[in-house]
């Protein structure tokens, strides 16, 4: 199933590159959550760090999750209202709203799980130039993983797409992006 990617020609296996069929250009969304269904334009106001990924990844995600959640953990009180985490599961299958309430909590209550039907998913993606696709690993016990990229994509307290941060960027600057964007939406 090829979702928001394309194999480049050249490569001898699809596993080792997730290439963009289209740059980013951000837009509003509607996702479920836990507590049913979400826009982002619900987080007008508010900067907004958007980040594709799934609870079964053993190592990507966990990690950028922890660095977003050490960028939250140094910003005031004030800023922190003020900023939204949004974890989007790449893997509506085995990825309910409740399993990512549940995941995303281990984290910080600021990251909100969301997800979709596999199309509405693959749709808010390629908004986002997010690359992934399944990967079947029949002597895995769980049947497949899946391959994703991991950037994670920074709006404006107005909604617009304003910063890609690349996997693992340290928390310190992942704060400066913050407050920069939260800074721009304080000026008339």
């Amino acid at each position: 199933m090829l979702l928001g990617w394309e194999r480049a020609p050249d490569e001898p296996s699809a596993r080792d590159v997730l290439e963009l069929t289209e740059p980013p250009r951000g837009g509003d969304f509607t996702l479920m959550s836990a507590d049913g269904p979400m826009s982002l334009d619900d987080f007008r106001g508010k900067v907004v760090l958007i980040y594709f990924g799934y609870t079964w990844c053993p190592d990507i995600c966990p990690l950028n999750l922890s660095y977003l959640r050490m960028a939250l953990d140094s910003l005031t009180p004030e800023e922190r209202e003020r900023v939204q985490v949004l974890f989007v599961s790449v893997d509506p299958e085995r990825d309910t709203p409740q399993r990512l309430r549940e995941y995303t909590e281990h984290f910080a209550p600021e990251i909100l799980g969301v997800t979709g039907t596999p199309q509405q998913v693959a749709e808010t993606a390629a908004l986002y130039g997010a690359a992934y696709r399944r990967v079947e690993t029949g002597d895995s016990a769980m049947g497949y993983s899946v391959d994703h990229s991991a950037y994670t994509y920074l709006l404006d307290t107005s909604g617009r797409l304003r910063q890609s941060l690349e996997h693992a960027t340290p928390p310190e600057r992942i704060v400066s992006a913050i407050r920069l964007h939260l800074k721009e939406g304080e000026r008339p």
